[in-house]
């Protein structure tokens, strides 16, 4: 029990440190939705410190999440996931899947008109991206191409290439992504331009 209790602990950093990043939050801005300091989210992700409740409440909050779900405690036999609707920049996103560190599934909704007269701003991150739309039109521009994403179609990119996702007419938007750090890749492959090499 000890053993376990401890590799819980150990894993605590990591898992925060990643979820953070999913999140698309700097440790200040963490900061100054929790009221923790900087300083000390830092040695939480780093395993300087160890999580107690008068941290772990705050980052559960934050993070719209359980706190057995924000420290990986080991879960029950219910194998089904409550998704927690989050808004980011007008865009809500529905988590779909409760390991952060691992494989994250989530769908994504664009309401409509979201992104007219938006110029995109693409930004690029640790990890790998594979997204399949679900309705709609998608724009994805990725690195120097400019792509339009129809329904039912697929993309997978390295998330260190510049991305950035947008209605692609004045249609509402939906699509499904999973996103995974670097190496763990959905062996769906599709090409991101008319013509381009065929699936293997």
């Amino acid at each position: 029990m000890g053993n376990d209790f401890e590799a819980v602990l150990a894993a605590v950093g990591p898992r925060l440190r990643e979820l953070r990043r999913r999140h698309g939050a700097t440790l200040t801005a963490l900061s100054e939705t929790t009221g923790i300091p900087v300083s000390v989210l830092s040695r939480l992700e780093t395993g300087q410190r160890k999580p107690g409740l008068e941290l772990l409440l705050p980052l559960a909050r934050a993070y719209r999440m359980p706190v057995e779900e924000l420290i990986g405690a080991p879960a029950d036999l219910d194998p089904r996931v409550y998704p927690q609707p989050f808004t980011r920049n007008g865009m809500t996103v529905v988590p779909l899947s409760r390991a952060p560190g691992r494989l994250q599934a989530y769908k994504h909704i664009l309401p409509a008109g979201l992104t007219d007269g938006r110029e995109p701003d693409p930004r690029s991150h640790e990890g790998y991206h594979w997204l399949h739309v679900l309705r709609g039109r998608l724009r994805l521009v990725l690195g120097d191409n400019d792509v339009t994403l129809d329904e039912g179609e697929v993309a997978e990119f390295d998330t260190h290439l510049p991305h950035w996702f947008g209605n692609a007419d004045a249609q509402p938007v939906e699509f499904l992504s999973i996103l995974g750090p670097q190496g763990e890749r959905v062996h769906i492959r599709a090409s991101d331009r008319p013509g381009g090499t065929p699936p293997r």
